[in-house]
């Protein structure tokens, strides 16, 4: 499971999930990648789970980066607890995704092989998302200026 090696502080706020994502919204190192479409708080083992979907299919061909990481904190208090006592202890590590981020990006294999394996992946994630090609994105970018 991917988790930070140190942190600085073992809690943290819950924060917010508004606005679209500024970064990371480009296809910076493969060909096709998986774009979130709605704000969420990815798991660890939801990550892991999309990866290991992603590399069977392609059976060890091209290339899979994971372009998020779960350096979040959350915490859960004990079931049937009181209220007060403090914060709860911590339970599982989750990577904020908003609008627009690219997720995961795929190298290497044919198109038809890239877009059935990232699908398989979107199914292990907890967020709507849409399989986009590197000329997609340019494109985009490039008539909003």
């Amino acid at each position: 499971m991917l988790m930070p090696k140190r942190v600085k502080r073992r809690k943290q706020f819950r924060g917010s999930m508004t606005g679209k994502a500024m970064r990371g919204n480009t296809i910076s190192h493969g060909e096709y990648g998986i774009v979130a479409m709605e704000p969420a708080w990815i798991k660890s083992n939801q990550i892991e789970a999309a990866r290991i979907a992603m590399t069977r299919y392609i059976k060890r061909g091209g290339k899979v980066w994971i372009k998020i990481f779960p350096d979040k904190p959350v915490t859960t208090k004990p079931a049937e607890t009181r209220m007060g006592s403090g914060k709860g202890s911590l339970e599982y590590w989750v990577a904020v995704v908003k609008p627009g981020r690219v997720m995961f990006e795929i190298a290497g294999v044919a198109e038809e092989t890239a877009r059935e394996a990232l699908r398989l992946a979107t199914h292990k994630l907890p967020v709507k998302c849409k399989i986009v090609s590197r000329a997609d994105l340019e494109g985009g970018a490039g008539s909003e200026n």
